[in-house]
């Protein structure tokens, strides 16, 4: 995984609540565990005028120009700014995946579906919750300014606006330092390795029968 620390990046608004993972990534796209290959397919529905299927080239699908993600002004956006339950309905992994196979680092909104939360820590994005009084003025802010871009500190546990405001958001520990050291659940048992291959070694003699 990853690992986060500093961000600098364009913003792009999603101003919509209640956002579930079948717009983020619609179900027919659910047939792959890769982990790869669906920022193409990042809020299809919405983002295509046409009706998405694996194996399309979405290069000659045509796109909806409505739609914020296909605007000029937040092409390569790292951070997403949300409203309220951001990723609410299945528990889909590709949720996730999808937003970071496009390039989203981190997302800002007032609150998460609690198992999309997870799941971002768990793939190498930074969620972060903010009142949604901050949220309201950073919508404001973004769509007044082309190209706006906030610096995620994630060591300081601040977001620092172009004017140099700061804010601080919480987070918890453990998932902190997953994230500055680009652990997932793997790389967490990695940690240990040595350990792992110490017990097998007395387990096998202890029950040879095992192995």
């Amino acid at each position: 995984m990853q690992k986060f620390e500093t961000l600098t990046g364009i913003v792009v608004p999603m101003d919509r609540a209640n956002v579930d993972t079948d717009a983020i990534i619609p179900k027919q796209f659910l047939k792959s565990i890769k982990r790869s290959g669906f920022g193409p397919n990042l809020f299809d529905e919405w983002r295509y005028l046409d009706h998405g299927e694996p194996g399309m080239d979405n290069s000659k699908r045509k796109l909806n120009p409505e739609f914020v993600l296909n605007q000029p002004r937040y092409k390569g956006a790292q951070i997403l700014l949300a409203r309220e339950n951001f990723g609410c309905g299945s528990s889909r992994e590709h949720a996730p995946w999808a937003l970071l196979d496009y390039g989203i680092r981190a997302i800002i909104a007032p609150s998460y579906a609690d198992i999309f939360y997870n799941n971002c820590f768990k793939n190498g994005i930074l969620p972060i919750v903010m009142d949604a009084r901050t949220v309201d003025q950073l919508f404001n802010e973004v769509q007044a300014n082309s190209g706006y871009q906030l610096t995620v500190d994630l060591p300081s546990q601040t977001v620092r606006t172009p004017k140099d405001h700061s804010v601080a958001f919480e987070v918890d520990g453990f998932r902190k330092h997953c994230l500055l050291h680009g652990l997932d659940d793997i790389g967490l048992t990695l940690e240990h390795v040595e350990d792992i291959r110490t017990y097998e070694t007395k387990r096998k003699q202890a029950a040879p029968w095992l192995f």
